[in-house]
């Protein structure tokens, strides 16, 4: 499984577009889970990267949350708002597992209370999941083109021009 960190030194540019996305729409990604049955569910939601890791947080006891206690695996796409993906988009498939160390709990707390004002300090996340990539892609497009970037790990990342 790969962290945030060693997916920004193999997969460079597809972290870029991740990244300026993430940031253009204040942290704003879809979380795809599946539910029970196994039907696909779709979630609004803000993961944070921190020490490295890509963390997916948020309220506990949400339907995403149960469904990721049950099926670890989820992609998680960058919010489009323009139609002509002018930015770029980009999506990231992986599995998650649950991080219980109340050190690392209250750091991420006190980070995120230091760059957003929200203040969560001296609580527990239950369940805090960091976020393992296993692939993920981008889409850029040009006058004329499409280029896909996709990554695998042991690969490097390669570019599909599409006209």
């Amino acid at each position: 499984m790969t962290t945030w960190q060693e997916f920004t030194e193999v997969a460079p540019k597809i972290a870029a577009i991740f990244t300026r996305r993430h940031t253009a729409t204040g942290n704003l990604c879809f979380l795809a889970t599946l539910r029970a049955d196994g039907s696909p569910r779709i979630s609004p939601m803000e993961p944070r990267m921190f020490e490295g890791q890509l963390w997916i947080g948020g309220m506990p006891g949400t339907t995403k949350f149960r469904d990721l206690a049950r099926d670890p695996r989820f992609c998680l796409h960058t919010a489009t708002v323009d139609t002509h993906v002018a930015d770029g988009d980009a999506k990231l498939w992986g599995t998650v597992h649950d991080v219980q160390d109340l050190e690392l709990h209250a750091r991420y707390a006190e980070n995120l209370y230091r760059q957003t004002g929200f203040d969560l300090r001296g609580r527990r996340f239950s369940p805090f999941y960091a976020a393992d990539i296993t692939s993920a892609s981008a889409v850029e497009v040009g006058d004329d083109h499409m280029d896909v970037t996709i990554w695998q790990p042991s690969q490097p990342e390669r570019v599909v021009r599409k006209h």
